[in-house]
């Protein structure tokens, strides 16, 4: 089975989407599946050093205050916490994702996009760190096990936009409207953070239909 996701490291759905996903297929050891990561931008025109926390952006996106916000992230703790997830809003740094994406491609071409897409979604959404900064990324990637110099080529350079922007398209071709966004033997598809029982359920009748 080959599950290609849609998804953005800054999004938190995506990251309890990612582990719902994973909750359900350690129910379904039967499957053989193979996962794909595919770039998706929530906002391509973020700042990659911005000055304004979770909240303060959150607000201004949506036309709301600030404590309108802060309730909204107490509910996504809450989902994370159910997900077996710690979120630490109040250290989020909102920033740019494009450089973050290309070098889950990097990390793809070396069968560690798994691992990189993890460190990610925790070092954004758990540690405080920020995936806008080149010195944040060389060291995520490093722990992924990517090389450092190879790193630094692709950060340094373009390498991989073209990639990234691709998905994007694709994204846009299957009518993607939000992430994150499962397509399952390129037939399929499941938009948001399913709960559990439905990924169980869903990906057990695709396998049965074959």
């Amino acid at each position: 089975m080959k599950i290609e996701i849609w998804s953005d490291v800054v999004c938190p759905f995506c990251y309890i989407g990612k582990r719902h996903l994973e909750q359900a297929l350690a129910q379904l050891p039967e499957l053989d599946v193979e996962i794909t990561w595919k770039s998706f931008e929530l906002d391509p025109h973020a700042s990659s050093n911005s000055e304004v926390d979770i909240y303060d952006m959150l607000a201004k996106k949506y036309g709301q205050d600030r404590e309108w916000a802060k309730k909204i992230n107490a509910n996504m703790i809450q989902m994370a916490e159910r997900a077996g997830l710690e979120f630490n809003m109040d250290e989020v740094k909102p920033t740019n994702s494009f450089d973050a994406h290309r070098l889950l491609h990097l990390a793809k071409k070396h069968e560690k996009q798994e691992e990189l897409e993890e460190i990610f979604f925790s070092a954004y959404f758990s540690e405080g760190r920020h995936l806008g900064q080149k010195k944040e990324l060389q060291e995520l990637g490093e722990k992924a096990g990517l090389d450092s110099g190879e790193i630094l080529d692709v950060l340094e350079s373009d390498q991989y936009k073209d990639a990234v922007n691709h998905d994007v398209v694709q994204a846009q071709n299957l009518g993607v409207q939000g992430v994150p966004f499962f397509y399952i033997n390129q037939k399929y598809g499941l938009s948001g953070a399913q709960p559990v029982d439905t990924f169980v359920k869903a990906l057990g009748e695709i396998n049965e239909k074959g």
